[in-house]
C-alpha cells in the first residue's frame, strides 16, 4: 500500500582513506525492504531517462561513478498529473556516496551528468509487481534538464 505524504529524503554516506586505499560506505541505509536491483549507463553525457512512476513501488538511487541530476515529483493524478507540481532536484555522484529514497506516489527521472555515470537502483517491488504499478510520462514532461551556470 502507498505511504502518503512522504517526500524524497537523500542519505548520507562517507568515505575512508588510509595507506591502504578507500572504503565508500552508505551505513544508514538498510536492505529490509528491497526485492531487487539494477544498473543503469548511457552511452553518453546529457541523456535523459524520464520520468517512471509507481503508486506502491519505493525506489533508492545512488550513483557508483560520474554524477547524474536526478528528479522525483509526487504525482497527484495518474492519468493526467499536473505539470505545475513542484520537482524535487539531486546532483549524486560517486565522490559524495549518498542514495536517495523515492517515496510511492512519485515519478523519477534522471540525466548523466558526465559519460562514465554508473546508477543503482534498488526497489521494493519485484518485476512482475513492479509491471502491474508502471506509469511513463514523456522525459521533458517536468523539463529539470537544464544545468544552470554559476
Amino acid at each position: 500500500m502507498a505511504i502518503e505524504n512522504q517526500a524524497p529524503r537523500l542519505i548520507q554516506g562517507d568515505c575512508a582513506v588510509d595507506d591502504r586505499g578507500t572504503l565508500v560506505f552508505i551505513n544508514d541505509f538498510h536492505f529490509n525492504d528491497v526485492k531487487r536491483f539494477y544498473v543503469v549507463t548511457n552511452h553518453r553525457a546529457g541523456f535523459i531517462r524520464a520520468w517512471h512512476g509507481h503508486r506502491y513501488e519505493a525506489k533508492y538511487i545512488t550513483v557508483l561513478q560520474g554524477a547524474a541530476l536526478v528528479g522525483a515529483v509526487q504525482i497527484d493524478n495518474w492519468e493526467q498529473p499536473s505539470k505545475e507540481a513542484f520537482v524535487h532536484r539531486y546532483i549524486l555522484s560517486g565522490l559524495k556516496p549518498a542514495i536517495l529514497y523515492i517515496p510511492p506516489c512519485f515519478a523519477n527521472g534522471f540525466m548523466t551528468l558526465t559519460l562514465d555515470a554508473i546508477i543503482v537502483f534498488f526497489s521494493t517491488a519485484t518485476l512482475e509487481e513492479s509491471r502491474n504499478d508502471d506509469f511513463r510520462f514523456p522525459a521533458r514532461y517536468w523539463d529539470i534538464w537544464e544545468v544552470e551556470e554559476r
